[in-house]
């Protein structure tokens, strides 16, 4: 599968975060479309389950990393790994992600560290790792899952806004760089999901995690995943999404920060 040249060759799709929520629906999005699959997830049961299903659904070869990118050395394994077994990556999917919840001075400094690891540095690590090699064989795409949470601060949530925030920009620059190169860099920006995102967050009583505001995982990947092959740059899903992002720009800071805050605060309050 991975040692003919790129025309003949069935392409392969990495995507971390594939377990459960957006990450999932985008390997099934891929599986669909006969891409074989590189799936990176920490639930190893889920990973199994998951390949065995798509690899007989599809007819295509899964391989499966059960990997924290919370440590700092899974990316150079997965990267290590993938090149014994002669394995291109023609599509990279950096889904992988998480939030904390509460007052910065009050939080899990161990949490947050993870989370800059997995939101930050991992996604720039994998990123550097696989680019090299798309930019050498003059093809290949890149979809990194931001959120509309990187357009302004966060209050209630500091630093996961400030790591999406991160995510958009690294996004933005990196595609310009690669213009001409064949490569193509995309950043989705989705708003409030339904996925397991507020239960592992801990906000699940919080106003913005409100089920009857959210989009469904399915409509957010299949909008990511059309909007990659597109060659679009920056996607925020749903209208109601990209009113409230543009409404940012013209709006001043402080009053957006308490806004922020009023939409994370809790049900009760």
């Amino acid at each position: 599968m991975n040692n003919t040249p790129k025309s003949q060759r069935q392409k392969t799709a990495l995507i971390t975060g594939a377990a459960s929520g957006i990450g999932y629906q985008l390997a099934y999005i891929f599986g669909r479309n006969n891409y074989n699959l590189v799936l990176v997830d920490k639930n190893e049961q889920k990973l199994t389950e998951i390949a065995a299903d798509f690899a007989q659904k599809f007819n295509i070869v899964v391989k499966n990393f059960a990997k924290d990118l919370s440590i700092p050395t899974s990316p150079t394994e997965i990267f290590a790994e993938l090149q014994q077994s002669s394995i291109k990556v023609d599509v990279l999917v950096n889904n992988a992600g998480f939030g904390t919840y509460g007052v910065f001075a009050e939080t899990d400094l161990t949490t947050e560290l993870d989370m800059l690891q997995v939101n930050i540095v991992s996604l720039t690590h994998l990123t550097k790792l696989f680019l090299k090699d798309m930019v050498e064989q003059g093809y290949g795409k890149i979809l990194n899952v931001a959120s509309v949470a990187a357009f302004q601060p966060g209050p209630l949530m500091a630093v996961y806004f400030a790591t999406k925030a991160y995510v958009l920009s690294f996004s933005e620059a990196i595609a310009q760089e690669l213009e001409g190169t064949g490569v193509s860099v995309t950043v989705l920006c989705p708003g409030p999901t339904a996925t397991e995102f507020q239960k592992t967050a801990a906000m699940e009583d919080s106003k913005i995690a409100s089920v009857n505001r959210m989009m469904d995982t399915e409509r957010v990947a299949k909008i990511g995943y059309r909007s990659l092959m597109a060659n679009k740059i920056v996607v925020i899903p749903g209208l109601r999404n990209r009113i409230l992002t543009e409404s940012v720009r013209f709006t001043p800071r402080n009053l957006v920060t308490k806004v922020v805050k009023s939409m994370h605060e809790l049900k009760n309050r």
